[in-house]
């Protein structure tokens, strides 16, 4: 063999090794950007991106959430989830869909639901998935979001057949889902928590703009009653701890307790996903009062400019992660507080955070949450003036 050519074999064997060393390190991981910003619970994981700058406003972002969660039949789709449906998914989508003024995108999502989820009683299944329900539990936040945002849209769109169905569907809540407590009535999670003397409570699920808005479509005085329970909870939590849980148990002397989870079952007492809801709900409120109780979350979740998504009840982190509910609910206490550049960065960060991993829980609360936050088109007083956000998109 001439000299030349063995020369060339030997650089091309080189060269292939180093194509199958390659390749193999990156499997495992090893020349792969690392990436510790992962999410978890509602949000899932998903891989970093190259970004560019975007303005975006609240109604924009409605828009991109239904161009990028919404089928054309109207089912809202966690395609980061096995593209499963809930209950909890349609009602942010019908909000939504109102707060982007698309009549014809939220019928399709309230048709859908109709015929998909719509159980005996009235109340919404909570899972869907392949064709069928396959969890018939309601879950309360979605069935009252879900009313809240069908009376607005009558309203807005001059459809009784929407204000009708929001009604009937606002009063099985109040029959079937609330209880009434040594601290006023409260918002059930579900008909499992029903029959007392001490009830499991999800704090994020007390809406006082949802319940002033269907008492003023209804004018039954048990909406107030929950407005008054969910403020007298939350104010006995945050007594308890600077931060409040995910899940809480009120008692049948009116004491309230943190709990793991769901039924006292599940992870340790913490303030994430869930929890992180309950400033944003409150801080849309037009009473001082509940605007009081969002910005007391201030300072346990202003300890670092990094908010992990799961904290202690003391605002200590539990992990790294960080989620765009995280830092909304953040913005919402920092707001009610008077902060508010310190808000407008955590939305900016909210929407960052989404841009560079695209959930659904998370696309969800970050247009769910400026409407709430930013505009009165969910029958709120907004705590922050509409504002382009300077985000990093795909």
């Amino acid at each position: 063999m001439k000299k030349s050519t063995l020369l060339a074999v030997v650089a091309f064997g080189v060269v292939t090794l180093l194509v199958v060393v390659a390749a193999a390190l990156w499997s495992t991981g090893v020349l792969r950007p690392s990436n510790n910003q992962t999410q978890e619970s509602s949000g899932g994981s998903g891989p970093a991106v190259e970004l560019s700058i975007e303005q975006v406003t609240p109604e924009e972002s409605a828009r991109s959430f239904l161009e990028t969660w919404v089928d054309d039949d109207g089912r809202v789709v966690r395609r980061d989830q096995g593209n499963d449906t809930v209950s909890e998914g349609q009602a942010y989508g019908l909000m939504i869909a109102l707060g982007a003024e698309d009549e014809e995108r939220f019928e399709a999502i309230w048709s859908w639901t109709e015929q998909n989820l719509m159980r005996d009683d009235g109340l919404l299944a909570w899972r869907w998935r392949d064709g069928a329900v396959v969890d018939a539990e309601p879950a309360s936040d979605a069935d009252v979001d879900a009313a809240r945002a069908l009376v607005l849209a009558g309203e807005r769109f001059d459809r009784a057949d929407f204000t009708a169905a929001g009604q009937e569907l606002a009063a099985q809540v109040l029959d079937l889902m609330t209880a009434q407590t040594s601290l006023g009535r409260i918002l059930l999670p579900g008909l499992w928590a029903a029959g007392g003397p001490d009830y499991f409570y999800n704090p994020s699920y007390a809406s006082p703009v949802s319940f002033t808005v269907l008492f003023e479509s209804s004018g039954d005085p048990r909406w107030n009653e929950l407005v008054d329970g969910g403020r007298a909870v939350t104010g006995a939590l945050l007594d308890k701890s600077p931060l409040p849980p995910d899940w809480a148990q009120v008692t049948a002397d009116g004491q309230v307790n943190a709990m793991p989870g769901a039924g006292g079952q599940g992870d340790d007492v913490r303030y994430s996903y869930d929890a992180a809801r309950l400033p944003i709900r409150f801080a849309e409120s037009c009473q001082e009062a509940d605007r009081n109780l969002a910005a007391r979350m201030f300072p346990a979740l202003n300890r670092t400019p990094e908010l992990p998504a799961v904290l202690d009840l003391g605002g200590a982190p539990l992990n790294e992660d960080q989620h765009p509910v995280g830092y909304l609910g953040r913005a919402a206490a920092a707001a009610s507080a008077g902060q508010l550049d310190d808000a407008r960065e955590d939305v900016r960060k909210a929407e960052k955070v989404a841009a560079q991993f695209s959930t659904y829980y998370g696309a969800g609360w970050v247009s769910t949450g400026r409407l709430m936050l930013e505009t009165d088109v969910l029958g709120g007083c907004p705590v922050l003036a509409p504002q382009k956000i300077e985000v990093q998109d795909q």
